[in-house]
């Protein structure tokens, strides 16, 4: 499948929400509150940042169909500014089919033309084994994990992997 990354725009948002609003109201992947209004989740997902270099993108298909959607920024101000992180999404419909990959990929290159050193992920929740196997393929580590401060609703209590990749 063919699949392009590209800057996300306003426009964009009414095809993100639907899978932002099904992958946080399932509880088992992402942190972010479950109650996010519409509107608060817009701003969290595009402008994941105040900082100028933040970026959100957006993976179309061949007839600029949304299938996925990141967001990328500095993972802390000031002295950690070196560090960047970023989240994703893509849509179940499109899981499998390197999706995900390609934002990885488009986001560790943009990680490296704007010059940070490191890239950082701060709570990749350790039961979501198909995130941790693509980080880990695309040269990620898992620097360590944080027990029990994940509440999945189906297995309990899970922990959250931080995880970390240099970059050249």
């Amino acid at each position: 499948m063919s699949v392009e990354i590209r800057n996300a725009t306003a426009d964009d948002w009414p095809a993100i929400w639907p899978f932002f609003h099904e992958i946080v109201s399932a509880r088992e992947t992402y942190t972010y509150d479950p109650a996010l209004t519409e509107e608060q989740a817009r701003a969290l997902w595009m402008s994941p940042s105040s900082s100028p270099v933040a970026r959100t993108t957006v993976a179309v298909d061949a007839d600029g169909t949304v299938l996925g959607s990141a967001n990328m920024y500095p993972n802390r101000p000031g002295p950690g500014a070196h560090v960047a992180s970023a989240s994703f999404m893509v849509d179940g419909k499109a899981r499998g089919r390197g999706v995900g990959r390609a934002l990885g990929e488009d986001m560790i290159a943009w990680a490296g033309r704007t010059g940070f050193r490191s890239i950082q992920f701060n709570a990749v929740v350790e039961t979501n084994e198909p995130a941790v196997h693509l980080w880990q393929a695309l040269g990620f580590r898992i620097a360590g994990t944080v027990p029990e401060t994940f509440d999945h609703p189906k297995l309990g209590y899970v922990g959250l992997h931080v995880m970390y990749r240099p970059l050249p």
